[in-house]
């Protein structure tokens, strides 16, 4: 069974209530909710992590390559700022899809260039909490055909 680690970052604990005119009214815990439906229906398993702070993001994709076979990432503003997150990714060895519930190339410009994008498999952007999922189905994906970041 594939087990798919999905990490939430800075501010995420928000959704709902956190400009909702852009990341809408679902929750987190409605996000993972679907995504657990949905690892379900495939086979799989998922764990959910959300922090606000870098170096716990960075810790976490440093130990998944011990118990999952890829992740799924939001990593929100460390994005377009972490060199640290993107260094993680880059050495774990799983394939890691990025995911954003807003369009970021619609945003400000600072928001149009990802450090995390050029050592992930994927990303996918703009589909509201529908991101989360199809970033989940591409993580499958991208486990059965042995991708890697």
């Amino acid at each position: 069974m594939n087990r798919i680690l999905v990490i939430h970052g800075p501010n995420l604990d928000l959704l709902g209530t956190r400009e909702p005119d852009v990341y809408g009214r679902t929750t987190l815990a409605g996000i993972e909710a679907s995504l657990k439906r949905i690892a379900k229906e495939n086979g799989a398993e998922i764990e959910s992590f959300q922090s606000n702070h870098e170096g716990e993001i960075v810790s976490k994709i440093g130990q998944a390559s011990a118990g999952f076979q890829a992740i799924v990432i939001n990593p929100a503003a460390y994005t377009h700022t972490s060199v640290a997150i993107r260094d993680a990714v880059a050495a774990c060895g799983l394939p890691v899809v990025e995911v954003h519930l807003s369009n970021v190339y619609r945003r400000e410009e600072f928001r149009h260039h990802s450090l995390v994008a050029p050592v992930a498999v994927g990303q996918v952007t703009g589909f509201g909490p529908q991101s989360y999922e199809l970033g989940l189905l591409a993580a499958l994906s991208a486990c059965r055909k042995g991708a890697r970041s």
